[in-house]
């Protein structure tokens, strides 16, 4: 096999994978003449077989195909731990959130707890804590997305940035133009192209150890060099009290927070009826466990063909191993950037990150549009308003669209698993708290939604600057450097029971602070110095506008 027959091979499926979804966003983009079309096209329109697959397909990124590939293969079976809380994770949110957050008109998280708690003033809490968790990811997507397409078509490290930028741009048409309903075929499409690159890649390595998963377990211990840790937790944290802690801790903010990532729970607000919520869990949860035992055995073959200290130099985080076994399991003249199979992987690997950067794009987007810019025209107020706020949301996708490019041209690489721990922290840390115990704890109010958000995200950044994420480590941003005082890399064995406490305190001044007063108006009582609207002091007898004597929170209390 010739290395132009896998460059071309690639160049063609990558074409014909961007005019595909174009196309389809196109189609989709044909019945989007209102927000409810725009914002929750998806779920609605796919019924619980398409709904389910594009929420799997919003569920495999980047993170999950390289990043877990590489912890599989330099850490064994912490590696594993980490892929099957994945699985878990989707599992507990279709299951547990699944029914309880459908409701009609609710686009954003700040829309759905708006409406729950009867308290607009959530929203722009809700909007800075969607903001925070999206962002991190979008900028580590797009940018895994530029070197994916730098390498299938062999460009120098000069033009990553222009691969990023062009990344970028598919990203803003996919969600400009075919909103949920177009992403939503999208993500359809990439399950089907990343199940059939795993399972093709997996079977290769299977096949190479006579299809025995022992053999090929036993061979990736013995060539990590690492013996029975390889077998064992504890082999990326390392085996003392902290890093067991820190695995414990790792775990429970990737179990929790994958759960409640704003763009998965965006997917779940149209869903029809409990019915087609329960029917969707595993059309769901099956494509996202058969790609993440595709990448269990993708990282041990890693492992086992290539070994831990050369995945290791490539790059620390492993982030390379899947496209690197690619090259060891199809040996050609000119590298591995020019084999057939690496073709077909890392087609499947960009596939996945545009996919999933478009999702995102869309839930920031929504957010940007809706959270801090007022809620436009409710349901059904008429055409003019709708395209008024769908021109706003398009407006904004390429706002935050054009930031998230120039950012991610700007970082690159540095601090890549910082901010996937960063968006993993708060959004089990401020947005499981505050989806929990909106849908669960009878009378939380807004005031213990603020409390929760604007109390927990400095405790995040505060822990995570100083833990070994940011210094001090050969992942950290800055590796050279050590000022790290908190142990852990990941901070949430701290912040998640400081989310829920928080949460808890101000749900209890708010209800210290309420009166069981009814609802009552009345002229407001004339006091010295009030004045009327033409300047006169006012008495009792005067007409003034009318106020509600009842604390706004009095209601939950």
């Amino acid at each position: 096999m010739s290395a132009a027959d896998g460059q071309s091979l690639a160049v063609v499926v990558f074409l014909g994978f961007v005019a595909v979804s174009l196309l389809l966003c196109g189609l989709a983009a044909a019945d989007l003449d209102d927000p409810e079309h725009f914002y929750a096209g998806g779920s609605a329109a796919f019924g619980p077989v398409g709904g389910g697959i594009a929420i799997a397909g919003d569920y495999i990124s980047a993170a999950t195909l390289l990043s877990t590939t590489g912890a599989v293969a330099l850490d064994g079976v912490d590696g594993i731990l980490f892929a099957c809380a994945t699985i878990v994770s989707l599992y507990l949110v279709m299951r547990i959130l699944g029914e309880p957050l459908r409701r009609a008109g609710v686009f954003t998280l700040g829309d759905f707890l708006a409406d729950r708690l009867g308290a607009p003033s959530v929203r722009r809490a809700l909007g800075v804590a969607t903001l925070v968790v999206l962002t991190p990811l979008l900028l580590v997507q797009l940018s895994a997305a530029g070197r994916i397409m730098a390498a299938m078509f062999g460009l120098p490290d000069g033009a990553l940035t222009g691969c990023t930028v062009a990344g970028g741009a598919l990203m803003i048409c996919y969600a400009a133009f075919g909103g949920m309903r177009g992403i939503g075929y999208v993500q359809i499409l990439k399950v089907g192209v990343a199940l059939t690159a795993m399972l093709l890649l997996a079977g290769i390595v299977l096949a190479r150890y006579g299809w025995s998963p022992p053999a090929l377990f036993d061979a990736a211990r013995d060539r990590s060099g690492a013996g029975g840790d390889y077998v064992t937790p504890g082999l990326h944290f390392g085996h003392s009290v902290a890093g067991r802690l820190d695995l414990i801790s790792f775990e429970a903010t990737l179990l929790v927070g994958a759960a409640c990532l704003p763009h998965i729970t965006m997917r779940l607000y149209p869903v029809r009826d409990a019915r087609t919520a329960r029917r969707a869990v595993g059309w769901a949860v099956g494509p996202v466990a058969v790609v993440c035992a595709g990448v269990v055995v993708a990282g041990l073959g890693a492992c086992a063909l290539i070994g831990r200290d050369l995945l290791r130099a490539a790059d620390p985080g492993g982030a390379t191993a899947l496209l690197m076994v690619t090259g060891a399991l199809d040996p050609v003249a000119g590298g591995a950037r020019h084999s057939m199979l690496f073709a077909i992987v890392a087609c499947a690997v960009f596939a996945t990150t545009l996919a999933a950067v478009a999702g995102i794009t869309l839930a920031a987007a929504s957010s940007l549009a809706r959270d801090f810019g007022g809620r436009a025209a409710a349901h059904g107020n008429g055409g003019r308003s709708a395209a008024r706020e769908i021109r706003r949301a398009r407006l904004a996708i390429v706002l935050v669209g054009a930031v998230a490019v120039v950012l991610a041209a700007m970082l690159g690489d540095r601090g890549r698993l910082t901010l996937i721990s960063l968006s993993f922290t708060v959004a089990a840390s401020v947005l499981a708290p505050v989806l929990l115990y909106a849908l669960f704890l009878p009378g939380h109010s807004a005031t213990g939604v603020r409390w929760t958000v604007y109390g927990t995200l400095p405790l995040i950044v505060l822990l995570l600057t100083g833990s070994p994420a940011v210094s001090g480590t050969s992942i950290a941003i800055f590796p050279d450097d050590d000022f790290h005082w908190f142990p852990l890399q990941t901070p949430g064995l701290v912040t998640i029971p400081a989310g829920f406490l928080l949460g808890l305190v101000g749900r209890t001044r708010a209800r210290a602070c309420d009166h069981p007063w009814k609802e009552r108006t009345g002229p407001v009582p004339p006091g010295p110095g009030r004045l009327d609207p033409a300047g006169r002091p006012t008495s009792s007898a005067q007409g003034l506008p009318t106020r509600s004597l009842r604390p706004p929170s009095s209601r939950f209390g």
